[in-house]
């Protein structure tokens, strides 16, 4: 009628932890069981980690006081004199929707002269003082570019 539980008793090494609930690779880590974080991450996903007697793949399961954690032939308890910190998702915020992108016109553009380049040279001058091409000199030299509009820059 009931499950049987097998009981046995293992030697376990005491891993200290400083909070509750821990993500089981941080476990793995403080423990020296593994060299880093991503050795961790592979060897749960690869399934040699067991929490509790029962096979685990998910790299960020919670572990709590009490809990065994075997790898690599080796008992590891879980130990924090802390409560258990309640984690609090930050609600996701709703998406909003992206304005529509403006459609291309298909006429020519305005032959005005270079008023957006006027804009842009005027803005990237206030970035960087020493630029030599707002050092009083005219900028420009020679005829505009017809595709793009701006005039060629030497320095």
């Amino acid at each position: 009628m009931s499950e049987e539980h097998e009981e046995y008793e293992v030697e376990a090494l005491g891993v200290e932890v400083n909070a509750q609930p821990i993500e089981l690779y941080k476990v793995l880590k403080i423990a020296n069981a593994v060299s880093g974080g991503g050795e961790a991450k592979f060897a749960i996903a690869e399934g040699y980690v067991a929490v509790n007697g029962e096979l685990e793949q998910r790299k960020r399961r919670k572990v709590y006081d009490g809990d065994v954690i075997e790898f690599n032939n080796e008992f590891y308890l879980v130990l924090c004199d802390q409560p258990v910190t309640e984690v609090v998702e930050k609600p996701k915020k709703a998406a909003e929707p992206k304005p529509a992108p403006r459609a291309k016109s298909a006429s020519k553009p305005s032959k005005g002269k270079g008023q957006g380049a006027k804009a842009k040279a005027g803005s990237q001058g206030n970035r960087s003082k020493g630029n030599k091409a707002n050092s009083g000199k005219p900028a420009a030299k020679g005829p505009a570019d017809k595709a793009t509009g701006r005039k060629p820059i030497s320095f």
